[in-house]
C-alpha cells in the first residue's frame, strides 16, 4: 500500500526569499511601479473639455442647490402651518 503524506507546513523566513525588509522593499517598489504604469495610461482632458466639464458641474450644483432650497422652504412653511408657528 502507498504511503500517506502529511500536509506540509507553511515556509518560514529564509525559505521565502530573503529577509522581511528586502521583501517589503521589493513589494513597495512593485507597487510604485504599477502605480506609475497606470498613470501613464491616463488620458488628460483638453482645455475645452475641461471648461465644458467645469460648466456642467457648476450648472448641476446650482440646480441642485435651488431644488433643495425650494424643498426646504416648502417643508418649513408646511411645518409652520401644521404646528402653528409664525
Amino acid at each position: 500500500m502507498g504511503q500517506t503524506r502529511t500536509p506540509s507546513r507553511p515556509t518560514k523566513g529564509r525559505e521565502r526569499g530573503g529577509n522581511p525588509i528586502s521583501r517589503w522593499v521589493k513589494a513597495l517598489t512593485l507597487f510604485v511601479s504599477q502605480i506609475l504604469d497606470e498613470l501613464r495610461k491616463v488620458v488628460r482632458p483638453t482645455r475645452s473639455e475641461l471648461w465644458n466639464y467645469t460648466l456642467v458641474v457648476i450648472v448641476f450644483v446650482t440646480v441642485m442647490m435651488a431644488l433643495v432650497s425650494g424643498v426646504d422652504f416648502g417643508f418649513s412653511k408646511l411645518v409652520g402651518l401644521v404646528f402653528g408657528s409664525s
